[in-house]
């Protein structure tokens, strides 16, 4: 299973929830889309655009007198954050609530669980990550961990699935200082000095849920999937970087459907790597999209919301901004 590295955007945001940073430096590598061949990328791009709410990053629902300003994010740093705050800055002041992904009461109340049970992201006994993998895959891992400033023998310690979780930040992105966790870190800043009520859209311990349910070799074979695919990391960066400025993450999003075609084998056919595609973007996407609906509803009836949260939730049948077209709210693209 390759996965974890196709699936980078969703896990990224989820190693930021567990405290990453991410102000490194910039990334170097090569737009995955760009480099394409001309057919490939028209059928690619037809294929985008047939999901709904295929493009943009700021929409504005309202259904009977509320209102709802939903918001995009982009979980890394970039001074092109700086903009997108100014334009959100008005529309957060006025927010009767603001929601994210994970807020500052979330992320004490994991570090508190962190802090009374290491078990939930560490090995606390038996076999640890150095005896799962083979000597030749704890070599690659050594120097993944290596530049990314983790030590080695911390890290032999964690949990399959949290390794790949860590891993999915490029080492071009690992922080060189500060904390700010992209555009999500800007708009609680923003909330925190207005003085508006800053909320979250699911509970402190929904990473643990997401994985808790996967057996150790299904985790192991996230982190083998990881080490496989380690050498394009900024190229993958880089490809969603791209696509978020252009408003356009879905085409990232889309260009996985296909990498994971491409990279199925007589061992793990392509039926096998597709159903494992759909499964992780259930657990990592759609499911946590369904549950954020009442959240955003309920938040609505208290005055206007603005809800920041990855950009890969916006769009797509089981996305957001379809869900909430279902409830009956009218959706308008506005400009950032």
């Amino acid at each position: 299973m390759r996965l974890s590295a196709l699936l980078r955007p969703a896990l990224v945001g989820l190693a930021l929830c567990l405290g990453g940073a991410a102000a490194g430096r910039e990334c170097a590598g090569t737009n995955v889309i760009e480099a394409m061949s001309a057919t490939d990328r028209a059928e690619l791009r037809a294929r985008t655009d047939a999901a709904p709410f295929a493009r943009g990053n700021f929409w504005k629902a309202t259904r009977e007198g509320q209102t709802i300003w939903l918001v995009g994010t982009y979980h890394l740093d970039d001074p092109r954050h700086l903009a997108t705050t100014a334009r959100l800055r008005p529309l957060i002041e006025a927010a009767g609530t603001v929601l994210v992904e994970a807020g500052p009461d979330e992320e004490k109340a994991l570090m508190k669980r962190m802090a009374e049970d290491p078990s939930v992201m560490t090995i606390t006994d038996g076999p640890t990550m150095v005896d799962l993998l083979s000597p030749h895959e704890w070599t690659e891992m050594t120097a993944a961990l290596k530049e990314r400033n983790i030590p080695p023998f911390m890290a032999a310690k964690f949990r399959p699935w949290y390794l790949t979780v860590v891993l999915a930040i490029p080492s071009c992105k690992m922080p060189t200082s500060g904390q700010t966790r992209g555009l999500d870190g800007l708009v609680m800043q923003a909330a925190s000095e207005a003085g508006r009520p800053l909320k979250a859209l699911e509970p402190y311990d929904t990473v643990f849920a997401i994985f808790g349910e996967m057996s150790e070799d299904e985790q192991l074979a996230l982190v083998r999937s990881t080490l496989a695919t380690l050498d394009r990391a900024e190229d993958y960066s880089k490809t969603l970087a791209d696509a978020y400025f252009a408003e356009d993450s879905r085409l990232a999003w889309e260009m996985t459907r296909d990498l994971t075609r491409e990279l199925a084998t007589p061992e793990y056919p392509v039926e096998r790597a597709m159903a494992d595609f759909d499964r992780m973007e259930e657990v990592l996407m759609s499911g946590r999209n369904r549950n954020w609906i009442p959240v955003i509803e309920a938040a609505a009836e208290d005055g206007p919301v603005v809800a920041a949260f990855g950009a890969l939730h916006l769009s797509g049948e089981e996305g957001v901004l379809n869900l909430l077209a279902k409830d009956g709210w009218t959706l308008e693209r506005l400009a950032l």
